[in-house]
Order: structure tokens, then sequence, then C-alpha cells
């Protein structure tokens, strides 16, 4: 993995803003980080690739305007969500591992964590479970 990605990844993780804090989750929802990491892990034995999809996922995500997890978005009648979005269509990938983490978390601690985390967690261990650094992300976002 190239230097500047992981420089990449650690900034747009680490977040600037002061409601984001590494443990956000250990009260409410004290198994989420370990459920997300066994999702992925699945989703490597599965199909290895799917994690370089899901750190790509994180990416676009974060890239314009935040983590907000507004790429995981299904049109409706009267908007275009970004999961078709021209940019994104034929582009991004593995949409189902983020599904089946939300579906294990939704299971463990109902409505509790938000998808923006989901989808920075999983790249954090995309990241690990493929031999690259491990690290504590911050947490909270809504």
């Amino acid at each position: 993995m190239s230097p500047l990605l992981i420089i990449f990844l650690l900034h747009i993780t680490t977040g600037a803003t002061a409601d984001l804090l590494t443990g956000y989750y250990s009260g409410v929802c004290p198994k989420a980080e370990s459920i997300v990491r066994d999702v992925m892990k699945k989703a490597l034995i599965r199909e290895p690739r799917s994690l370089a999809s899901v750190m790509r996922l994180q990416f676009h995500d974060c890239f314009v305007n935040g983590c907000d997890a507004s790429l995981l978005l299904d049109d409706t009648p009267t908007m275009l969500g970004e999961k078709l979005a021209l940019a994104n269509i034929n582009s991004l990938r593995s949409y189902e591992v983020v599904d089946e983490a939300k579906k294990a978390l939704d299971e463990a601690c109902p409505g509790v964590v938000s998808c923006a985390d989901i989808i920075i967690m999983a790249s954090r261990d995309a990241v690990a479970l493929t031999g690259g650094p491990d690290w504590e992300v911050k947490l909270g976002r809504l």
C-alpha cells in the first residue's frame, strides 16, 4: 500500500471534529468494532478484492463534503441517489459488505451505529486484514 494512501486514510479517519472519539460505542454497543471486523474477515474469505472495494467506498464517501455515508443512498422517485450517480455507477462496489455489517450491528444494537462509522471501521479493518497497519478510529458520525 502506498504511503500516500495510508496518510490519507489516517487523516480522514482521525477527524477534526471534537464530537468524534475513540471508543465512542463502548457504552452503547461495546462489540461494534469486533462485529465489523468479523464481517470484514468473512468478506476477505468470500472475495478478497471486496476489501479494496470497501476502502474505495470510504475514499469516495469522504473525499467530498466529509464522511457521511451519502454514497449509500439509493434512488427515490424525486432524487437520484449517489449509489447510481454517474461518477459511481460501474465504479464502486461491495455495498453488500457494508449492508452485511449494518445488519449484524442492528441485530446486536438496533439503530445505534451510523453507516458513516461502519464505512470508517470497515475501511480500517480492510487495511489491517490485508497486511497494513491497524489503528483506532474516532467514531461518532451521525
